[in-house]
């Protein structure tokens, strides 16, 4: 098997937090038990394209368990824990992931999981499916289907599918409960906060923090810096999502008035260039701007190097810009996905839920993606509730069933006041 990975000696601490993260993830590993004894995707090649951390390992592992063929690469430069891409590489898997590629070895790595001819893909930002569909399009006649797990991802396959470019059945794994309320809701607003209290250790009480997007993720930072005392400004471009920020008791204006009074700055929008040129001038000496978005075009990172008179790396993952007139401004994690390039990502606990979707869901179109036309397609409504069910029970807790009565009552029509 083939592999990228910076250094091989560094698998044993990989295990060892692989084997960490398994005991987190009671759902995905009952998934690994059932799978490993049915085998419900043998004989087939999963290409993923996932951040490389130790939540994606256990996924990788419960893949395999049930039969498939599993190549593995980065879905973010600044994404990948190289001790946990060793151990996979020392565990057999074909993987390419080093943290800090550039670009080029990104794709090199991309291209080298695509080399493989996979028949389901698994994407993290639409990169392996854009690819195939634009430079590898010999590779489309394998493909039986795919899922995408980030909001970026999704809002570029229903582009395509609008556009008709899109080719095989994708599963919209992002948009699913299970998912986008836990995954980007609970995960990222504790890992965001996480990412910036590592590359910064700042107070986060009393600060005035900007948020950029009031989607579930921008709602998740947005309650836990509120929570720690932090004063919350939110910036929308959707009325319903602006007012519901209103309801929820932050401020909201537009980026140009909030730039003058912000701390801290964080982009979750999915769009580009909503920090700019025309906003730095602006900010207050010292604010600290990063982004929580999956791509790193949220913020104009390569303006702000342009304008600086210079920049330096004043602790681990945070630059310091400074410019002609004696200001300065921090930048967490070269702008790309905070979380992630500054700290670990989402708790095991989160993942459970999100990597077990994704395992069901590559069972599915082991099982149903000849029936499933080109397009973007949701999780079914069975595979959702089997995951929460799953986790309530890990979780010690229980619900209460309906009567025979309270079943024909909701199904019926003519019993009224």
């Amino acid at each position: 098997m083939k592999h990228s990975v910076k250094d091989l000696l560094m698998a044993k601490d990989g295990l060892m937090k692989i084997e960490f993260a398994q005991e987190h993830m009671p759902v995905l590993m009952k998934i690994r038990e059932r799978f490993t004894k049915e085998k419900p995707l043998k004989g087939l090649k999963i290409g993923a394209c996932l951040h490389v951390t130790k939540e994606t390992a256990v996924l990788m592992r419960t893949l395999r368990a049930g039969g498939a063929q599993v190549a593995l690469c980065a879905s973010n430069p600044l994404s990948t824990q190289d001790d946990v891409a060793a151990a996979l590489a020392s565990e057999g898997f074909e993987v390419h992931a080093i943290r800090g590629v550039d670009n080029t070895d990104y794709y090199k790595h991309l291209n080298a999981v695509l080399d493989t001819g996979p028949n389901i893909t698994l994407d993290d930002g639409c990169d392996v499916i854009s690819t195939i569909h634009s430079k590898r399009k010999e590779l489309l006649k394998n493909v039986i289907g795919g899922q995408e797990e980030t909001t970026t991802g999704v809002i570029r396959l229903r582009a395509m599918a609008k556009d008709g470019e899109l080719k095989y059945p994708v599963i919209a794994v992002n948009d699913t409960p299970t998912k986008h309320m836990f995954d980007n809701y609970y995960g990222t607003g504790a890992s965001t906060l996480d990412g910036i209290m590592r590359a910064t250790n700042i107070l986060m009480a009393g600060k005035t923090v900007v948020i950029a997007g009031y989607g579930y993720c921008g709602k998740g930072v947005a309650l836990r810096a509120s929570g720690m005392g932090a004063k919350v400004i939110v910036t929308e471009v959707e009325a319903v999502e602006g007012l519901r920020a209103h309801m929820d008791g932050f401020r909201v204006m537009k980026m140009r008035d909030a730039a003058k009074i912000g701390d801290i700055f964080i982009t979750l929008t999915g769009c580009k260039d909503v920090i700019t040129g025309a906003h730095y001038p602006e900010m207050k000496n010292g604010a600290i701007i990063c982004n929580s978005g999956h791509f790193d075009v949220e913020i104009d990172v390569r303006g702000l190097r342009k304008t600086a008179k210079k920049y330096e790396t004043v602790r681990p993952n945070l630059e310091k810009y400074t410019f002609a007139n004696g200001k300065w401004l921090y930048l967490i994690g070269e702008g790309r996905l905070v979380n992630l390039a500054a700290a670990e990502g989402h708790s095991s606990e989160v993942m459970d839920l999100s990597f077990s979707d994704q395992a069901l869901v590559s069972e599915y179109l082991a099982k149903n993606a000849k029936n499933l036309k080109a397009g973007v397609h949701e999780v079914p409504v069975e595979i959702d509730d089997w995951v929460a069910k799953l986790k309530l029970e890990a979780l010690g807790a229980e619900l209460d069933v309906l009567t025979q009565e309270q079943k024909k009552y909701l199904e019926s029509w003519q019993e009224g006041t």
